[in-house]
């Protein structure tokens, strides 16, 4: 019986994924951007620009939205520390598309090497 660490492992197999240190320039000449970790997550602090869309819905979302539903998008997607991002990675090849990338250490490895986080601005009541 596989494990969930082998199912990552069997997926960071079969993805293209890209080192932290090149992973802007990866970024910067992307389409798309995605945060696939959880919506608290996300609210906490995420890379800038990204668009989040959690894994478990990642598939319906690409599938039902017609700007994200082209083949041909440069995709790159990452999660807490790249497990989730290299199974929505391995998903989205099979779904057909034809270039994506997941950052290797995911958005923690990110805010660690000091790259910049985004975090959205508290709602203010007055």
């Amino acid at each position: 019986m596989k494990t969930a660490h082998d199912l990552v492992a069997a997926a960071k197999a079969a993805i293209n994924e890209v080192s932290l240190v090149d992973a802007p320039v990866a970024i910067q000449n992307s389409d798309v951007l995605l945060d696939v970790r959880e919506a608290d997550e996300y609210v906490n602090g995420h890379i800038p620009g990204a668009i989040h869309i959690s894994r478990g819905l990642l598939e319906f979302r690409l599938s039902n939205d017609p700007e994200l539903s082209a083949r041909s998008l440069k995709i790159v997607l990452y999660c807490k520390n790249s497990g989730r991002a290299a199974l929505a990675s391995k998903a989205l090849h099979e779904m057909g598309y034809l270039h994506v990338q997941s950052i290797a250490g995911g958005f923690d490895a990110w805010a660690e090497a000091g790259n910049p986080v985004a975090k959205p601005e508290p709602i203010k009541f007055e």
